[in-house]
């Protein structure tokens, strides 16, 4: 082998481990990159779900016949509604929904088992705390389902009517329609975005603050050995974080892996150079670490919020749909999700793969291009 390769590739060894031995020395960033990523998982996987349970409601029944009181055990036997004192009075019942007691008031009116048997429309006052829109919403929607199936169950004796043609609908890939299963993807590649930004930031503008990047100045060793030593510890330690953050929402929030882990893999190491390059690139054009930190509250939330992360693409208004083209993290998210959930190959999410190389090249480029001229 000629000598020049080698004593390249000996300089960029002694690089790499230099770098890996001052991050397992900083226990600010192992906190970053293994425990902080664990205690998002689970805070996040369990604290964000679409799911709406045990919403505090209260009744007035005048009727007080068998009607009504199948129909409030109808309300609360799904376990979405949990019946709570209502003071007997409508103005009383007013209050606690709009002093935010209570979350739904209902009032059965005294008519409701005579109209039933004369077959007349009877009107059952709702009124929802319209603060949260998205809990009313699910609330007024549970209530209009029951009362329908109720009423159809009173008149026919049936909770399904006499039909010609019935929908046979089948849910693929999440049968049990499982939100943990949505989310849970998501921020595993929420949680790798933040960590592999900061943990790279970190490490270059602590190098500026040690003054140690003026020492490498001396080395005979070029930018380009200089930042491929940096990039590579933090990329093999960011895979095992990838990898944790896997096995636990495996184990922990019961997701399924139907993927390839060499796809999977591939694809997150894909990321972590995108993340990586963005880190580097705020931190050359920082000129601390506080700096550095308020920057990355200006990258990190967009990139966050328009990858689909945590709510649907589909929800979000045309514009800020077709600006996330421009987001990586969608593409990532998009690939995570195929893999864990429909077992995707390549063959599947190629367009998304080669989006974000797109992004981890000119990322890179970009970045190295800041770092270069930062050693000048």
């Amino acid at each position: 082998m000629p000598i020049g390769p080698l004593v390249k590739t000996t300089r960029l060894g002694a690089l790499a481990r230099k770098e890996m031995r001052q991050i397992m020395r900083d226990k600010q960033l192992i906190f970053i990159l293994f425990l902080m990523p664990l205690i998002q998982l689970c805070i996040y996987g369990y604290a964000l779900s679409p799911d709406v349970n045990h919403l505090r409601v209260g009744i007035i029944d005048h009727s007080a016949s068998s009607i009504s009181r199948g129909f409030i055990s109808a309300l609360v036997e799904n376990g979405v509604f949990d019946v709570l004192d209502s003071e007997g009075s409508e103005q009383a019942l007013g209050a606690k929904v709009r002093g935010g007691k209570l979350d739904v008031g209902v009032v059965i009116p005294p008519e409701l088992e005579r109209n039933y048997k004369s077959s007349k429309v009877t009107d059952i006052q709702v009124l929802l705390d319209g603060v949260d829109a998205n809990t009313a919403g699910i609330a007024m929607a549970y209530i209009s389902q029951i009362v329908m199936t109720y009423d159809r169950l009173i008149r026919t004796g049936s909770q399904t009517p006499v039909q010609r043609a019935a929908p046979q609908v089948s849910f693929v890939y999440n049968q049990g329609l499982v939100s943990n299963w949505f989310f849970v993807p998501g921020v595993i590649a929420l949680v790798l975005n933040l960590v592999s930004t900061l943990v790279s930031s970190a490490a270059v503008v602590r190098e500026k603050d040690s003054g140690t990047l003026e020492q490498l100045l001396m080395t005979p060793v070029s930018s380009l050995q200089i930042l491929t030593a940096k990039i590579i510890p933090l990329a093999v330690l960011l895979l095992i974080n990838v990898s944790v953050s896997l096995t636990l929402s495996t184990f922990l929030f019961h997701v399924p892996f139907r993927g390839n882990l060499l796809v999977f893999f591939s694809v997150s190491l894909l990321y972590i150079i995108v993340g990586i390059s963005i880190g580097i690139f705020l931190a050359a054009i920082s000129e601390n670490q506080r700096q550095t930190l308020l920057t990355s509250f200006f990258v990190n939330l967009p990139v966050i919020q328009l990858s689909g992360a945590i709510s649907p693409l589909e929800s979000m208004p045309p514009f800020f749909q077709w600006l996330s083209l421009l987001d990586p993290l969608r593409y990532y998210c998009s690939c995570v999700r195929a893999i864990l959930l429909k077992g995707a190959g390549f063959e599947a999410i190629w367009p998304d793969v080669l989006a974000l190389a797109a992004f981890a090249l000119v990322l890179l480029w970009q970045s190295s291009m800041r770092f270069r001229e930062q050693l000048k």
